[in-house]
Formats: structure tokens, C-alpha cells, sequence
């Protein structure tokens, strides 16, 4: 995340976190891929024979496990017994039933795209030529490193720390997330970011980022855990042996100078929990002053090569990093940042290099950081690539041809709902003042929801696409991004404007437009159906629909107004509730162990946790509104609120590589999924449903359960 967008910490959709569980491992490498959607080969068992308007899968069900001691595998524990992973996935899971078949829909149109001879320069001839030109491995090893060579040249031509300012003033790019992908493009050190003020609400600005390592998080390079240790060693393996294939001589000593720069930087970066820290955030610097505040970074050749000279204002959205990473400019040997450079340039095109390069990223970030034993087939690779760097145009097509109306209208209604079923909530707050109630309401009555698709699709045609020319399309297509970013500074932002494509598997909350998303892709089975029994949908669908309405309340969120502007509007005894009750949440995430010795953080997950319990209440009132005060009918044995809450359980079925597992508990803002189905402890009706007693493991007493919102 995406994925270009202020996805705040607790802004990013609950099918972000199966993202980060059951994505195309991205993470293998730096591959322009769709970083938002699961996974894309069946793995998982054929749906059982039951009612088909059920909506879940009773023999998914393990009824040997209590629903009380352990809901994520009485929901799940059938399936989790003959589920394999597979070869080319670092997890399997209900997402990835829902990728495979998007991906296929994708693949179908992307593939197709060319055969009526589509016009020049039209959407369909750049898909056409985009996805040939990744196919075309003969091409992409006769070019070696030639795409590279003018970045490769600037490198070594640096001789100066005025001629490093420039070359990294050159590299600057749209980075995709301030927090979940700070160091999506490893290729520059720091990252560009543009939408409206935090304060200011008329115009777009310019956010900087950290960013400058190669690895997943500063916690690779920080880390005492045995683990990162490990991950460590192998990765100086991987520079040295990159480095070399390029034949870049004295390798070894320039992998050691690289490693120790990212180590540098890593300790320069501010934390996951400091970047979800808005308030530090909002710092508003005037060009002049970076010079001054930032000193060892040539400010002005750096926003001379970047295309920013005429900016007046940049916020640092990690100040402390933005001034450690500067001083690391002058502090440290050229050689060391031309090495670091040269690497990073080889390691983020390595995908997309003749296959030794490709080999060789995918050993280290696929295999040794992911656990995942082989490398996706190169179809699926070129389209995810082709969605991710074609997003909009692939998009328009997949809607015509996969997203019918009836679902639109049908998910619209369901938002609907869901939107009345928070409100009621809010009212009937017993420790809320009326005053921070109606605030809390104003945030409604102005929220934006976008369902499927976005009202207008970008325009490719300044995107340059060759058909024999794989990398430099990717090039391009980055450099086209930065382009767009750059275009919106001083402009009024778009409050419509969507953040993702149709076919992502995802959905996010956008605080600063205090907008919704909720893409096509996501609203199809097991989710979403509209001719299934309405306790599945809102277990599940409803659920996270909920959920993103209810970022727009957790602890970022919250900081927002009804204009997306951060403002507090509570009054300090409402504030004080909240954040005991958030603290409260905190603590029942981080006893959570996902490894033996690794906990969840649950004040890294917080904004996330907090988004599923109050969701999922939502979600509950609301399914409980649609019976129109009818009783549920009990189907297969099973009662309403139980089919509810199993739907919501199913919902997180997932299967995870323990080194998937470490990584995303150590680089990600959401719990992993077997501790998310366990957000109905915290939910009345759910005891109710189950039966649950007092002596069951899951059991909190009535007081210990966290109820927000």
C-alpha cells in the first residue's frame, strides 16, 4: 500500500492485514506487483455440498475444538488440517480463494487485450504490450543491464557530496504508504508523498519520507532476535553475490560498506509505532529551512534534481529520520553511498534482469525472508505487474466485465446500513457526552463512500509503453507516478478520488478525505453474495465495511474532524474513556504469541484492533436491523448469530510460513489473522451465541470486555 494514499497506520482496510499474511509475497522482492492482493494459485479444498444461499463452509468447521477456548480453529480447524500452502505462496487462506479468482478474470482480459490489434497508445495496446514485454525473457536477457546503464553511469560519476545530493535529489519518487511501505522504493532515500495538509484543508503538499533499506524494517537490521540475526548473514550473502553477478569489482568489501550505510540509516529511522504517531507528523517545514534544521544534505541540488524548486512547503512526516538520514550524507564515504547506490538500483530492477538477477532476489526475500519455497509462474507475475503499473485501465475493463451493477447496488446497501448501525451505536454511548456525540455523528453525515469502481479513470497517455522492453516500461510507469504526485502540490485534493483499483482485494478508510473504498474485487464470495443468507454476508463483508467506518474512530482517526482536518474534538473526560478502553485492547493484542517467544505488538496493532472490535459490533447491530425484527431462520443446525459469527471467523481463515509470520508480526500494523477471529471475545452476543462458560480460555468477564464504539 497499498497503495498510493495517506493510508494511516489504523486507516488501512482489514483485508490490508490478510494482505500482509496471504499476499503475492511482494516481500520476496522488490517486484512491481499488486502489494494489496492475496495470493494467486488454488490451494484451499473445494467448498463443501451445503445450502448454497449458507454463505459458510460447515466443513471447515472443527467441532472437536471448543468455540470458547479457541474460535479461530473451531471456525477454521477442519480445513487448517489439510490445507497446504503452496509451493510459490508464503500462505494460503479465505483471500486467496478470492485473488485466485480475480486474478484469473485479470488474467483473462490482460491476455486477451491485444487481439483485435488495439490502436496505438490506446489502454489496450499499452496492457497488450506491457505484459509482453515482461513475457519476453529472451529480450530481457539480451538487454542485461542496459536499462540500468544511465542510472548506473550517474553513480559512478559522483564525485562530490553536491554530486550525491543530485543523483539522490534524482532517484526521488511517489512513495506508496508513509507507514505499511515506507521503503517500497529502495532505489532513493527518502520517499515522496502528496495529499492535503494535516491542518490545512484547501490544498495538497508534499509529505517526505524515510526510507533507504533494502530489507522489510529497521527491526532486520536492529534486532538481537536470533532470527533477524540469521536473516542478517544471509543477507550480506545476497549483496555480495548481486553485486557480483553485475560485476562490480571488489564486491565483497562494497557489500560489507552497504550493509553497514543501511545499518546506519536503520538506526536513524523512527519506529513503526513513532510513524503511526500523527501528531509528529505534523511538521511543516519552508524549503529554506531544511538546510538549517537538516544540515549534511545539499538542499538545494537535492529539490533541484527532484522537480521541487518551486515547492514552498514540505512536511517530514519522520523528522527525526529525515535529519538523522541527512547528517548520514556528510558523515559517511562517498564510496559507501555509491556502493549502497549501485545496489539498490540493482536490487530493486532484479525481478525484471536476466534470470541470475531474478534468482537471486527471489532466494533472498522469497525463500529466506518469506519461507517460500518457489517462485510464482511468470504469467502470474507479469499480471500482477501489468495491474499494478496499468491499475486504472485494467480496472475499467475488469468492472464492465466482472462487477455487475446488481452487486453495487447491493454492497451500497449494505454500507448503508452499516453507516445507520454506527450511528445508533454512537448514541446509545452510556459514557459519551452529547457534546463529543454530535461531533462524532458530524463525521458521518460527511463521510464519502466509493463502492467498485471510481467515477473517473486516469489517463495512461503520457505513459510511454514499448512491447520489448520490460524494465524500462517499469521505469516509466514509476517515474509517471512521481510525475502525478508532483502535479497535485498546491492543487485542491479530490475527495472522490479512489486510492486503489477495481480488481484489488482490499478496501481502506482515508481520514484525510474521510473517505471509504471498498474495490469490486473484494465484494464477491466468500465475502460478499448477494443471494447469500445475510448472517454470512455481514460476518464477513459486513464486517469489514465496519471496519473501515470504523477507522474513521480509532486511535487516528479520531484525531480527524468531519473535514478530515486534525483537530481534537473530545472532551478531555470522553478522550480519557477512549484511550483506557484502547490501552485495555493494547494489552489483551499483546498477549497474543504467534512464535514461540514472539508476541503481537498491540500498540503496533491498535488502530487496526480497535477498527475490528468496533466493526464488528457495528456489523452485529447491523445484521440484527436487517431481520427487521423477524427471527434469524437456523440453518444446517446452526442459528443466525452463530452462522454471523462463524462467517466473521472464516472470514481470517489463514495458513501462514512461520518466516511470513515473524515478518509480518514484526513489519506490519495488523495482528495476524488467527488473533483477529478472536475480536468475538470482546462481543456479547457472542457468548450468548456459543454458550460460552466462565472457565473457557477466551472468556473475559463482562467488565474486561473491550467495548469503544
Amino acid at each position: 500500500m497499498p497503495r498510493t494514499m495517506l493510508i494511516l497506520a489504523a486507516a488501512v482496510a482489514c483485508a490490508c492485514a490478510a494482505c500482509s499474511q496471504q499476499s503475492p509475497d511482494t516481500a520476496s522482492a522488490p517486484t512491481p506487483a499488486t502489494s494489496a492482493a492475496p495470493p494467486a494459485t488454488a490451494a484451499t479444498p473445494a467448498p463443501a455440498s451445503t445450502a448454497p444461499d449458507i454463505g459458510i463452509n460447515l466443513s471447515y468447521i472443527d467441532k472437536s475444538v471448543k468455540p470458547g477456548d479457541n474460535f479461530f480453529d473451531y471456525a477454521n480447524g477442519a480445513w487448517l488440517k489439510t490445507a497446504d500452502i503452496p509451493a510459490d505462496r508464503s500462505s494460503t487462506g479465505a483471500f486467496y480463494d478470492i485473488f485466485e479468482v480475480t486474478e484469473k478474470h485479470t488474467a483473462d482480459l490482460i491476455k486477451n487485450a491485444g487481439a483485435s490489434n488495439p490502436a496505438a497508445g490506446s489502454n489496450a495496446r499499452k496492457i497488450a504490450d506491457y505484459y509482453a514485454a515482461y513475457m519476453d525473457t529472451a529480450a530481457i536477457d539480451k538487454a542485461g543491464l542496459m536499462p540500468l546503464k544511465p542510472e548506473l553511469d550517474a553513480i559512478d560519476a559522483i564525485k562530490s557530496r553536491e554530486d550525491l545530493a543530485r543523483v539522490l535529489g534524482s532517484r526521488l519518487r511517489a512513495d506508496v504508504d508513509p507507514i505499511n511501505n515506507t521503503n517500497f522504493h529502495t532505489s532513493h532515500l527518502f520517499g515522496l508523498f502528496v495529499t492535503k495538509g494535516l491542518e490545512e484543508a484547501s490544498t495538497q503538499i508534499p509529505y517526505l519520507l524515510q526510507g533507504g533499506i533494502a530489507m522489510p524494517s529497521r527491526d532486520y537490521y536492529l534486532s538481537k532476535d536470533a532470527h533477524m540475526a540469521e536473516a542478517r548473514d544471509k543477507y550480506k550473502t545476497y549483496v555480495a553475490a548481486l553485486l557480483k553477478q553485475a560485476g562490480i569489482a571488489d564486491a565483497d568489501n562494497k557489500a560489507d560498506a552497504v550493509i553497514a550505510l543501511e545499518t546506519k540509516i536503520a538506526q536513524a529511522q523512527e519506529s513503526l509505532i513513532d510513524s503511526e504517531n500523527i501528531h509528529k507528523a505534523n511538521t511543516l517545514w519552508s524549503v529554506a529551512e531544511f538546510p538549517k534544521k537538516a544540515p549534511g544534505l545539499d538542499w538545494s541540488a537535492y529539490f533541484k534534481a527532484a522537480g521541487l524548486t518551486e515547492v514552498k512547503q514540505i512536511d517530514l512526516w519522520q523528522p527525526s529520520a529525515i535529519t538523522g538520514e541527512a547528517k548520514l550524507v556528510a558523515s559517511q564515504p562517498i564510496d559507501a553511498w555509491k556502493a549502497l547506490l549501485t545496489f539498490h538500483t540493482l536490487n530493486t530492477a532484479a525481478p525484471l534482469l536476466p534470470k541470475p538477477y531474478e534468482e537471486l532476489s527471489f532466494d533472498f526475500f522469497g525463500k529466506t525472508l518469506q519461507g517460500t519455497p518457489a517462485q510464482r509462474e511468470r504469467w502470474k507475475r507479469a499480471v500482477s505487474a501489468t495491474n499494478t503499473d496499468l491499475g486504472d485501465a485494467v480496472g475499467e475493463s475488469y468492472v464492465k466485465q466482472y462487477f455487475p451493477a446488481s452487486s453495487r447496488t447491493a454492497a451500497e446497501a449494505m454500507v448503508k446500513n452499516l453507516i445507520a448501525a454506527f450511528r445508533s451505536g454512537i448514541q446509545n454511548l452510556t459514557w459519551m457526552s452529547s457534546e463529543t456525540k454530535q461531533k462524532a455523528e458530524a463525521k458521518l453525515d460527511t463521510l464519502k463512500v466509493g463502492v467498485g469502481y471510481p467515477d473517473h479513470w486516469r489517463d495512461y497517455s503520457p505513459l510511454e509503453i514499448k512491447p520489448d522492453d520490460a524494465l524500462g516500461n517499469h521505469l516509466r510507469a514509476v517515474k509517471f507516478e512521481y510525475e502525478l504526485a508532483k502535479a497535485k502540490i498546491g492543487k485542491p485534493i479530490d475527495d472522490n478520488e479512489w486510492w486503489m483499483t477495481p480488481q484489488t482485494v482490499n478496501a481502506v478508510n482515508l481520514p484525510l478525505q474521510n473517505a471509504l473504498n471498498f474495490p469490486a474485487a473484494i465484494l464477491q464470495p466468500p465475502f460478499f453474495d448477494p443471494n447469500a443468507d445475510p448472517a454470512a454476508n455481514y460476518g464477513a463483508m459486513g464486517a469489514v465495511i465496519g471496519h473501515e467506518i470504523s477507522h474513521s474512530f480509532d486511535n487516528t482517526g479520531a484525531d480527524f474532524d468531519a473535514q478530515g482536518r486534525l483537530k481534537n474534538w473530545w472532551t478531555p473526560a470522553d478522550l480519557k474513556h477512549f484511550e483506557a478502553a484502547t490501552d485495555a485492547l493494547a494489552k489483551q493484542y499483546s498477549s497474543y504469541e504467534a512464535l514461540p517467544g514472539l508476541h503481537v505488538n498491540g500498540k503496533q496493532t491498535l488502530g487496526e484492533d480497535i477498527a475490528d472490535v468496533s466493526g464488528l459490533t457495528a456489523a452485529y447491530r447491523a445484521y440484527r436491523l436487517s431481520l427487521d425484527g423477524k427471527p434469524a431462520p437456523e440453518i444446517d443446525g446452526l442459528s443466525g448469530d452463530q452462522r454471523f459469527f462463524i462467517a466473521f471467523g472464516q472470514a481470517w481463515r489463514s495458513k501462514t510460513r512461520d518466516a511470513a509470520l515473524r515478518q509480518q508480526v514484526v513489519t506490519n500494523v495488523h495482528a495476524p489473522g488467527q488473533f483477529r477471529a478472536e475480536t468475538v471475545r470482546n462481543l456479547d452476543p457472542w457468548y450468548q451465541a456459543f454458550n460460552i462458560p466462565p472457565d473457557a480460555k477466551l472468556y473475559l468477564k463482562p467488565d474486561q470486555r473491550v467495548k469503544i464504539w
